[in-house]
């Protein structure tokens, strides 16, 4: 795990690892709240790639900070759960899906999920935080070769679709409109925010009646998104940004370590090319992995700007 977290984890959130492991322990949602499994009869069938055969138990662990304090890792997640979070102020009738980072290889499931939740269900949105598949040596990202391998099945975009398709389905026993369903994503989270905005085509076989939902967002924000920017400085070219997108919030420190700022920028110009409306942040410092925690950089307090943003859509009642 400690290898595991030196590719994922960035100086600026990780300072240093603890001599040895944590101890793990089995990641559980706020007192009330239920993870809800997203696939009825268990996920799609994974690729046999050498993927398949006996994994590891799904295990959260605890992650120092340099800041101080800590974030909740889970690794070998292969039961993707949704994780439904009512709104503490009067509901605007808008949900939001939350797709927390990890690199593909853990999930953050606080700093970049419950906590999020917490701000969005403060504004009266409904927040349904997925908690996606990281497999074990999930091939979406090979780090020890430094390039993408896209496999025939995208453990993570089909839960998103997923995800995305079960709100909108649920959304009258929600206490949302159907078409005020968005998506917030971080980090690798930011890639699937931008990959269900424009992947508009299912990535698995249908199962059941709510996969006859749309899995397009009507808003997406993507906070220092990372994958998106490829060998070359172009994006990748298995993301079309065609007309039609959902209006984009999106947000990067320029001196981010680990998810540079041209996954940002050629977002941002493919989005422009395409006429989608955008507002793009991009500030001189903040690094990576902030989450919504204040750090004495320039990007403390982007929700106001995004609160803000979100308003102007008419998502928060105008």
């Amino acid at each position: 795990m400690r290898a595991l977290l030196s590719l994922l984890v960035p100086a600026a959130l990780a300072g240093a690892l603890p001599a040895a492991d944590g101890p793990t322990f089995v990641w559980a949602p706020p007192a009330g709240l239920e993870q809800r499994p997203l696939w009825p009869a268990g996920p799609p069938a994974l690729p046999a790639d050498g993927s398949a055969g006996p994994r590891p138990p799904e295990a959260a662990r605890r992650v120092p900070t340099r800041a101080g304090g800590a974030f909740t890792a889970i690794s070998d997640v292969s039961a993707p759960t949704l994780t439904i979070f009512p709104p503490t102020a009067p509901s605007v009738g808008a949900a939001v899906v939350v797709f927390p980072g990890g690199g593909f290889r853990v999930v953050a499931i606080d700093i970049e999920g419950t906590e999020a939740c917490a701000w969005l269900t403060s504004l009266g949105v409904t927040c349904a935080l997925l908690k996606y598949r990281v497999p074990g040596g999930n091939h979406h990202w090979d780090p020890a070769r430094e390039r993408h391998v896209d496999p025939p099945v995208r453990f993570a975009l089909q839960d998103a679709q997923r995800a995305v398709r079960l709100v909108r389905a649920e959304a009258a026993a929600l206490g949302v409109d159907p078409r005020q369903i968005g998506v917030l994503g971080f980090s690798a989270g930011g890639y699937l925010a931008a990959q269900v905005s424009h992947l508009l085509e299912p990535s698995s076989v249908p199962v059941d009646a709510i996969d006859a939902h749309s899995s397009r967002p009507d808003f997406s924000l993507a906070i220092y998104p990372g994958h998106l920017c490829r060998a070359g400085g172009v994006l990748d070219p298995g993301l079309p940004v065609r007309p039609g997108g959902p209006p984009t919030f999106l947000l990067h420190a320029w001196d981010d370590p680990v998810d540079k700022i041209c996954h940002a920028t050629v977002y941002a110009q493919a989005l422009a090319a395409a006429g989608v409306p955008a507002e793009v942040h991009l500030f001189a410092r903040g690094g990576h992995a902030f989450g919504l925690r204040e750090t004495g950089a320039p990007v403390d307090g982007w929700t106001r700007l995004a609160e803000a943003w979100l308003r102007g859509l008419g998502v928060l009642g105008g």
